[in-house]
């Protein structure tokens, strides 16, 4: 299988970045788009070349690392996978291949398709987490909790931090992922403690990283790998107002 890799290349984050083709053959259809990569930059060494710089860590769609624009889209041209998890199946012998890495002013790139994405981490840091004291796991029915709201829960905390709801995002808008780290710790018992605080200093933390205001235009949802749905940040929103009040 023969491809042409057309992949967004620069040095760092004040450096100006260029689209630069590569003609790679001796792919095969088993090859996930990483492997794929890989095989470039093996190439690459042995032309003496300056290989391409792109994340990943896990390569099993948990870690969030890997996340790249292919051929326009957020981890290439299939619903609710990351970009470790498409396969060289999804594209034809002889096909022309865009890599570009995440858009966002919030995320400055580190060079080539490496972006930093540590205002994540900052939002995170303002209240993505319970204060209970932690040590021996309790009994499991000390604090009952109805399965619909673990469920509801759950759906929000599949949230991996990949980035692509910001970066397909015309506003480059946070929302999605803010509302999932708020929601998914304040729907439970544990972290009724710190809710009001939570949201506002999650979403402060959101404004101060220079993200943009959502709009509601849903790209993000059709994008996220864990299906997310727009709906978190409705409740985000009902929760932010809440906690004005109460403030």
């Amino acid at each position: 299988m023969k491809v042409t890799f057309k992949i967004w290349r620069q040095e760092n984050s004040s450096s100006k970045g260029s689209l630069k083709s590569y003609e790679t053959d001796g792919l095969t259809e088993e090859m996930s788009f990483l492997e794929a990569l890989d095989h470039l930059n093996e190439i690459l060494v042995l032309k003496n070349e300056e290989v391409i710089a792109f994340e990943h860590d896990c390569r099993e769609g948990i870690c969030g690392q890997c996340g790249v624009f292919i051929n326009g889209r957020a981890h290439g041209p299939h619903d609710q996978i990351t970009t470790c998890q498409l396969h060289m199946r999804s594209f034809k012998d002889g096909d022309t291949i865009v890599v570009e890495p995440w858009r966002a002013s919030a995320f400055p790139i580190v060079k080539d398709l490496v972006v930093d994405r540590s205002a994540f981490d900052r939002i995170i840091e303002h209240g993505g987490y319970i204060t209970a004291k932690t040590g021996t796991a309790p009994e499991a029915n000390a604090i009952p909790i109805s399965k619909e709201i673990a469920d509801a829960s759950m759906d929000v905390a599949a949230c991996i931090g990949c980035g692509a709801c910001v970066a397909t995002c015309k506003n480059a808008s946070a929302a999605l992922f803010t509302s999932a780290k708020i929601n998914h710790l304040s729907k439970l018992p544990q972290g009724q403690p710190e809710a009001h605080r939570r949201v506002l200093e999650m979403t402060a933390q959101m404004d101060l990283e220079k993200f943009g205001s959502c709009s509601f235009t849903g790209a993000c949802e059709v994008e996220c790998p864990a299906g997310i749905s727009i709906s978190s940040i409705a409740e985000m929103n009902a929760r932010f107002a809440k906690a004005s009040l109460f403030s």
